[in-house]
């Protein structure tokens, strides 16, 4: 067999195990939290595992404020359904 053939098998076989088990978890649903600037009203959807990282250095009671990606401000927990 030659080498560019049994490269073309090894990748073949390779997206077959991608498509099939899904290792990464790329096919998962992401959840996520709606946060709200305060300055511009823009809303972002922040997945939650990132949101629970940010939570580790705040103090108890504290607000959960991160940066605004659209205007440099200060984004808040939306008191809005999520979409």
């Amino acid at each position: 067999m030659s080498k560019n053939k049994e490269q073309d098998e090894m990748s073949k076989e390779l997206l077959r195990w991608l498509e099939e088990d899904d290792p990464f978890g790329l096919n998962e649903d992401i959840k996520t939290i709606l946060f709200k600037c305060r300055d511009c009203r823009e809303v972002d959807d922040v997945p939650d595992f990132v949101v629970h990282e940010f939570q580790i250095d705040k103090k108890k009671n504290e607000e959960l404020k991160i940066e605004c990606p659209y205007c440099g401000g200060t984004m808040l927990i939306s008191k809005e359904s999520p979409k």
